[in-house]
């Protein structure tokens, strides 16, 4: 049985006391402040009346092992009416959807969607997936750190998985005919035509936060905790004078490629101009698919890796290293004895063993946003470098509370490394003011031409 041992913090039992009365609702905390075991508050009564027979915990793959540690130390040992199941498998295996088709179709099951972020797009076939399951469930949570990762159309498929009639709308199409405003786009004829993939602003907002308000319990960490603070601090490194050249030849080259209506070709301007900060030639024309190569034949000539060296002389404490591509982290092994991987080129059970490793034995963790981003409680470490930034907010600040939440004594170090005056440093300002990467881009642009004679183009070595 369901029976948490642990006690609820006044703000996790205001949320129990807002939902226990629902069928359905959704608990927005921030990371750190204890989702799981809210949850488990209002799992437990409806087994114990017979209303529901087992739950279904939906997840990150990455979270499936730290969820479970949750709910053995919240429960004093791994209650047997809860199934943990990740949601990425769902798109990938027929035979697990059929399981728990089965499942949900049979039993009376509370449905749990952790981090429904994750099924926001409700194109995506683990989406219309666990949108089919929900519909045998009566019951049901979703659970995230907050329920907008870029606009309200985020709200559609998470809401419509707990009950459509809440929105209002049946289909996206309704839905965004009410809500979405898209660019329109001028053709050199003059013709017009409206972008659907690039959304300009959302309608009738107050709408839909007066639709989910009353299913909804949201709490921020500034609200409810006292943590210790986070300091931020970005150092700074020089380019060798040819990485530097091939840095204005490769950002010239690229910048002719891009089109601004199109943030596909942006996003590959930026990631070609932080390969060469990074430390690769790129060797593949704008119009084909990226190919790079080491610059360095010694890695250690690298300067962003100087940088990292240079932070971490006589260093004893741990300290998590996020960085952007894999190259990176094979480099960084090769130089940090004691160091553990946490990737996605690793299985679920190396992973955790890294994971175990890192706390007992190893000084530091080197991983990947894609799964060091979630579902890691590492507060016994308080220091992280970003030693090369992705362009995902969201996935930037899960990475911070990996060890700042609840259990954290002391002050949080975070450490960006970059390159002067070039994309490195574009990407960490919009990422500290919350902005759109390919938005503040166009923006730039548009100030540039604003400029006689002057390219003040972001990546440029002339621009911060």
């Amino acid at each position: 049985m369901v029976n948490p041992i642990t006690d609820l913090l006044p703000y996790q039992q205001e949320a129990v006391n807002k939902l226990r009365q629902l069928k359905v609702g959704a608990l927005f905390m921030e990371q750190g402040t204890g989702k799981t075991r809210t949850a488990l508050s209002l799992i437990s009564p409806r087994l114990a009346a017979g209303k529901v027979d087992c739950a279904l915990w939906l997840c990150p793959c990455s979270v499936k092992r730290n969820l479970k540690e949750d709910l053995i130390f919240h429960c004093g040992g791994m209650p047997e009416e809860i199934v943990i199941r990740g949601i990425e498998s769902l798109s990938s295996s027929d035979k697990l959807y059929m399981q728990l088709m089965k499942l949900v179709e049979t039993h009376n099951v509370f449905l749990i969607v952790d981090e429904s972020n994750l099924t926001k797009n409700k194109l995506a076939i683990r989406t219309s997936r666990i949108i089919e399951l929900s519909k045998h469930c009566r019951y049901k949570l979703i659970l995230n750190g907050t329920p907008i990762s870029k606009n309200e159309a985020d709200l559609f498929a998470q809401w419509y998985i707990l009950d459509w009639r809440i929105l209002g709308y049946q289909s996206y199409y309704s839905f965004a005919a009410n809500h979405l405003e898209y660019w329109t786009i001028k053709l050199p004829d003059g013709r017009e035509y409206v972008d659907k993939s690039r959304i300009r602003r959302v309608l009738n907002v107050d709408y839909l936060t007066e639709k989910i308000a009353p299913y909804t319990y949201q709490i921020r960490k500034s609200e409810c905790l006292k943590l210790p603070r986070k300091n931020y601090r970005t150092v700074l490194f020089w380019m060798l004078e040819h990485q530097e050249e091939e840095y204005l030849r490769v950002k010239d080259e690229y910048l002719l490629n891009v089109d601004e209506m199109k943030s596909e070709t942006i996003y590959k301007y930026f990631a070609a101009l932080q390969h060469i900060t990074s430390g690769r030639n790129v060797l593949s024309d704008p119009d084909e698919r990226m190919q790079t190569e080491p610059m360095f034949d010694n890695t250690l000539e690298n300067p962003r890796m100087a940088m990292l060296l240079k932070l971490l002389e006589d260093n004893t404490e741990k300290c998590i290293i996020f960085c952007k591509y894999q190259s990176e982290i094979n480099e960084i092994m090769t130089i940090l004895p004691n160091s553990v991987e946490f990737t996605g080129r690793l299985s679920q059970k190396k992973r955790q063993e890294n994971r175990e490793k890192f706390r007992t034995e190893a000084t530091y963790l080197l991983a990947n946003k894609s799964c060091g981003a979630y579902g890691l409680n590492l507060q016994f470490c308080h220091r992280i470098i970003f030693y090369n930034n992705d362009f995902d907010l969201a996935t930037r600040l899960q990475a911070e509370d990996r060890v700042h939440r609840i259990g954290q004594t002391h002050e949080v170090e975070i450490i960006d490394i970059c390159a002067r005056n070039t994309i490195d440093a574009f990407i960490v300002n919009c990422l500290t003011r919350k902005e759109n990467l390919a938005e503040a881009f166009k923006r730039e642009v548009e100030r540039a031409k604003k400029i006689s004679g002057h390219k003040c183009i972001p990546g440029s070595t002339t621009t911060a």
